[in-house]
């Protein structure tokens, strides 16, 4: 019942990714899903797990009030789904801890130095980043930041969707250039996010990712990071360089400056 709000049985494996004989023995009642795969159809379809094995009458029922629901969450699932599907396998490499540098959108002149957690989870690669940097008022307390979101690979460039999960006042994405060295050293890209300040200002900047590793000390990775002076020595002076924001001669956009 739930496969007639598609084109075709086909349509709707392809939108999960599951082999079509394994799902015909689903639908014919032959085989039942592992847990795990129960819980992809579910939020396929928009249901709960214990509402699928309700009585036919009972399901078409609970189903019937809310088809609309149901079919807009089940399309927005399916976008997201294909693009993590697409990510599949092409990430390990970058699988790890990175500083990332850039010039702060809320404190000009300084540079920020975070911490991001790039990982993968059922399939999927998520990230986090890290930032703190001192209150205007008291230099000893920190102001922190934490960014979650989705990590995608697609047609040969990274692109990181996050939001501020503290606040839930911002959404930022950054896409970078991958590498085609065997190892991951660093990664330059642009980031296109919101100052915190009062005005709230709409900001691009250059961003470099420098890779740490997959195991670190990641208290000892946070108390490095904040805000720097470029000026005072404390930067590399070829990540300076990748971030500069200056303009460039003939160019009608901001582009990225590659590694």
């Amino acid at each position: 019942m739930l496969c007639s709000y598609y084109r075709s049985v086909a349509d709707v494996c392809r939108k999960l990714n599951i082999n079509r004989a394994q799902f015909n023995r689903y639908l014919n009642g032959t085989s039942k899903p592992s847990s795990h795969t129960l819980e992809r159809i579910c939020d396929f379809f928009g249901v709960e797990p214990a509402e699928i094995y309700l009585p036919r009458e009972h399901f078409h029922q609970i189903v019937q009030v809310r088809p609309r629901q149901r079919t807009e969450r089940a399309v927005y699932a399916s976008h997201i789904a294909r693009l993590q599907h697409q990510t599949n396998g092409r990430f390990d490499k970058y699988l790890g801890y990175y500083y990332e540098y850039y010039h702060s959108m809320s404190a000009p002149g300084k540079v920020l130095r975070g911490l991001v957690h790039i990982f993968s989870h059922d399939g999927a690669v998520y990230h986090e980043r890290l930032e703190r940097f001192p209150q205007h008022a008291n230099l000893d307390e920190t102001y922190k930041c934490k960014y979650v979101g989705s990590t995608f690979y697609l047609n040969d460039r990274i692109f990181l969707v996050d939001y501020e999960s503290l606040t839930g006042n911002e959404i930022a994405q950054t896409i970078l250039f991958p590498t085609y060295r065997n190892k991951v050293a660093r990664l330059s890209g642009l980031m296109l996010g919101v100052s915190s300040g009062n005005q709230r200002a709409i900001a691009c900047a250059r961003v470099v990712f420098e890779f740490l590793g997959t195991n670190i000390d990641v208290r000892k990775a946070m108390r490095l990071c904040g805000l720097f002076d470029p000026q005072a020595g404390e930067i590399d002076a070829t990540i300076l360089k990748v971030i500069d924001n200056s303009p460039h001669k003939d160019q009608h956009h901001f582009y990225t400056i590659p590694l």
